[in-house]
């Protein structure tokens, strides 16, 4: 069922295109940009930490040379937090009679750009969480790996960057529907 509405001669959006549930979608890309890229960064900084911690034991002097896994993860929790902001700045509040310019077009747009930056957030946080953990306690043992690990690291990382790459063009994606 479209219904359309006339005004003068001209017919503007139908209230399928611009439905009052629209900004739902954009609020669960903010929602899902911000927590997933969290979770990968919580799960890269506690599982690369473990690692840390246990090399730490025998060789303390590297505990500062191997935290560069935990910085990596936590730069991806601030991926999802910049996607977060940009998608969240877009999203219009409704007219006083309930009326939205935001379209399900830029709400499915905010939601995939939302989802991009967060799940692979989410994978680069697995991968950094996993090369952390077994890469430090390798340098522990043999310090000639370290550029080896970071090297790793680089590329579990660009997995992130990408999803940022891609979510701020998908989160430029809009349609404004007209005023009634």
């Amino acid at each position: 069922f479209v219904q359309h509405i006339h005004n003068r001669n001209m017919t503007t959006v139908s209230y399928e295109t611009c439905p009052t549930s629209a900004p739902f979608f954009g609020f669960m890309g903010v929602t899902a940009a911000l927590c997933f890229a969290n979770i990968g960064a919580a799960y890269g900084t506690a599982k690369s930490g473990v690692g840390i911690a246990s090399m730490g034991v025998m060789h303390p002097g590297l505990v500062i040379k191997n935290i560069i896994p935990v910085v990596m993860a936590g730069v991806l929790g601030i991926y999802g937090l910049i996607v977060a902001v940009i998608i969240q700045g877009s999203i219009t509040v409704p007219s006083s009679d309930g009326a939205t310019k935001y379209s399900s077009f830029t709400g499915y747009a905010h939601l995939s750009a939302g989802l991009c930056c967060g799940l692979s957030g989410l994978a680069a946080g697995m991968a950094i969480g996993i090369v952390g953990d077994a890469g430090v306690r390798a340098v522990g043992q043999q310090e000639k790996l370290f550029v080896g690990m970071i090297l790793i690291l680089i590329f579990a990382e660009a997995l992130g960057l990408y999803g940022l790459i891609v979510a701020l063009i998908l989160s430029q994606q809009s349609f404004q529907c007209a005023d009634a």
